[in-house]
């Protein structure tokens, strides 16, 4: 019996002359109409018929960010260094920044390193560049020291006490706290609210210790002085630094000013939700929640080697927190 003819092309890929720069002209024409999605889906067509072109991989690449694909941006930023482009140095900055949206900041200062050795970064951008391997290594130093805190032994919390907690190093008390975070406090709770009321204990760690107090709702009067303020409070009734209204509101005006600068709304939400921390359960008193916002949009700018004409009294407090917030001995 003859096979139907029908049936036999059937889900064949008929591929007719120029079909695939067709594709790759209207997923490039797409993207830059920022119709993203649409773009990606015939991106990946136009893939699946040929090698891109420089072009096309690149736009393909952005639009991919766009549209908050990551790995598949990064994938195709792979691909696109593989061939060597004439724009180097631009897919690379590229390739960084989705690497910093996936949180690989120890990738991101190694191939910053290997930049400098290279001598691949410009001259003008060298001081740029500097800052910016500097912030990923201290922000995966503080990864790593997460990761860590599951080396302490359940032996070690049963002993633990404020007396020995206050003569630890400050890296061994974050692990602790790390490790109390999935235990139940309650039988140590009288021993944090004596570190949190002791007056040598770091501002950040006292904040992390309260912030344990709140998660777990443990119902006490604790009184907190830090930063030439005092409150007393309970912990039941406290919301997390997250959840504080001007935390809300600095959060929200950044995103809206830097939704086009994604880098730098990066570093600017890890830098507030750090300095939140610090603060807690104070927030950024004196100043108003528009004041803060554009003194973190100055102060990473000014990070990344930028000048900028900025309010020193802001940027100036905004520093001080950072130093509180580097628990580095």
């Amino acid at each position: 019996m003859k096979e139907n003819k029908k049936n036999k092309d059937h889900g064949k890929v008929i591929l007719f002359p120029g079909m695939m720069d067709r594709l790759f002209n209207e997923a490039k024409y797409l993207a830059e109409n920022n119709r993203y999605k649409e773009a990606n889906e015939l991106f990946e067509q136009a893939l699946l018929l040929g090698e891109g072109d420089e072009v096309s991989l690149s736009i393909f690449a952005y639009s991919l960010y766009e549209e908050k694909n990551y790995e598949r941006a990064k994938q195709v930023c792979e691909e696109l260094l593989a061939i060597g482009p004439n724009m180097y140095f631009e897919v690379m900055e590229l390739y960084l920044t989705i690497c910093m949206q996936l949180r690989q900041f120890k990738q991101v200062e190694k191939i910053i390193e290997s930049l400098f050795d290279e001598q691949l970064i410009p001259e003008y951008e060298t001081e740029k560049f500097e800052r910016l391997k500097n912030l990923n290594a201290h922000i995966a130093e503080n990864q790593e020291s997460h990761f860590q805190a599951s080396i302490i032994e359940d032996n070690e919390l049963e002993q633990f006490t404020a007396t020995e907690f206050s003569v630890m190093s400050a890296q061994q008390q974050m692990m602790l706290i790390h490790e109390l975070t999935e235990k139940n406090i309650r039988p140590y709770s009288g021993e944090l609210k004596a570190l949190i009321e002791k007056e040598t204990i770091q501002p950040f760690i006292k904040s992390l210790l309260l912030i344990l107090l709140v998660e777990q709702e443990i119902n006490m009067t604790v009184t907190v002085t830090k930063l030439g303020q005092s409150k007393e409070l309970n912990p039941v009734n406290v919301p997390l630094p997250t959840k504080l209204p001007q935390y809300t509101e600095i959060t929200g005006i950044i995103t809206e000013q830097l939704a086009q600068e994604p880098s730098t709304l990066e570093f600017a939400l890890h830098l507030i939700d750090k300095h939140a921390i610090v603060l807690y359960p104070f927030e950024w008193a004196g100043y108003s929640s528009e004041e803060v916002a554009a003194g973190y949009t100055d102060y990473v700018k000014l990070m990344f080697g930028e000048e900028r004409e900025m309010n020193g009294g802001i940027v100036t407090f905004l520093q001080n927190i950072e130093k509180m917030s580097d628990l580095q001995e």
